[in-house]
């Protein structure tokens, strides 16, 4: 027996293949993966357009007629505790689902992995993540962001040069009465302006802006290495338990009494029969991993084009030709918005790491 329970890795100790029915779910499962992944695709392509604004506007006029009045108001109510106003339920959502699959891989994985001898550096780097994770976690929870006041109100008027398009000059802020620097942006869930403002992010309970950015793309970087290298060790183990008891030597009766030599479709539909946690874990966080993964190319790329999500949403050339706050005559010719700040690779990324380097530099000038 190996630790935890785990019968010896010998084919005759399992169900019998035969007795097994091929199954649909996986199929199932990787279509339902693809309408997510195309659903958030088309949300992020329709965020840049008024589309989404009208469908989301005609959901909820239909779904009006449908739901009781008070219960449309208890919704509203949520929505807004949840997604407007600052609150920690979604930190201590953040911290029990990532409990709940370190539990998980510590239970189901680790101690099977030192019986078949995985190298211990392997074992122990998702826990190595967790602490860098949780710590750059808490200072992006807990930094000051680039808070704008009356006190640094002049210095933050000359880090950025204005554009005249997304950025005008000598706007003041309706909501704090100060005048708004280049780059910045009234947060209405803090309900503060902010210095290179990104976006509000629930799961920190913070806005991301000048002073923590660094902090977040560390966070973000550890969480989605975390999860791929659970998924690794896992997907590895999966693959080591099949080739030491030689399940995919075994075969299976088909629906027309044949005996076939079984695939990998039916290879993974079996473990998921034998090892229900084990694969439900592995996809779980193989999910994550490309979920996390794709985010975090977009914030790399926002980084290395000194660019902010705030910028990207509202930098859409044929919307910035509209753009509201840009005041002309009508017969003016229209304005693109345009990058002015990048300045190569290893300034912008200077600018997101040693951000304090660039305020010294233009307080000296």
């Amino acid at each position: 027996m190996l630790g935890g329970g785990m019968p010896e890795l010998q084919a005759e100790n399992y169900p019998s293949m035969r007795n097994i029915p091929r199954m649909d779910f996986l199929v199932l499962f990787l279509f339902y993966l693809a309408l997510v992944l195309i659903g958030s695709v088309m949300i992020c392509i329709c965020s840049k357009t008024h589309y989404l604004k009208g469908l989301v506007s005609g959901g909820a006029q239909i779904f009006s007629y449908i739901i009781p009045e008070c219960l449309q108001r208890a919704v509203l109510g949520l929505l807004h505790y949840l997604f407007h106003t600052r609150n920690h339920t979604f930190i201590i959502l953040h911290l029990i689902l990532q409990g709940m699959v370190y539990t998980e891989y510590t239970w189901e994985i680790f101690g099977y992995c030192q019986e078949l001898e995985f190298s211990s550096y392997y074992l122990f780097l998702p826990y190595v993540l967790l602490i860098i994770n949780l710590f750059f976690f808490t200072l992006s929870c807990v930094t000051d962001p680039g808070t704008i006041t009356k006190a640094n109100e002049l210095l933050f008027l000359q880090v950025y040069e204005f554009d005249e398009v997304m950025f005008p000059k000598n706007v003041r802020c309706p909501t704090c009465d100060l005048r708004k620097p280049a780059r910045s942006k009234h947060c209405g869930v803090c309900n503060r302006c902010v210095h290179r403002f990104d976006h509000h992010c629930v799961w920190v309970n913070n806005c991301i802006g000048a002073w923590n950015a660094r902090y977040f793309l560390i966070y973000l970087l550890t969480l989605t290495a975390s999860a791929a290298t659970m998924a690794i060790v896992s997907i590895v183990f999966l693959v080591r338990l099949v080739l030491l008891s030689d399940l995919y030597l075994e075969t299976y009766v088909d629906d027309l009494g044949h005996f076939q030599v079984i695939d990998t479709v039916f290879l993974i539909q079996y473990l998921f029969l034998t090892f229900p946690r084990i694969v439900f874990l592995v996809g779980f966080v193989l999910v994550l991993s490309f979920l996390l993964g794709g985010y975090l190319c977009f914030a790399v790329y926002l980084a290395a084009t000194n660019q902010t999500t705030n910028e990207w949403y509202r930098g859409d050339r044929a919307w910035c030709q509209h753009c509201p706050h840009v005041a002309r005559l009508p017969s003016a010719e229209p304005q693109v918005y345009r990058n002015i700040h990048s300045h190569g690779l290893w300034s912008n990324l200077r600018e997101i790491f040693l951000p304090a380097a660039v305020h010294y530099e233009k307080k000296k000038k």
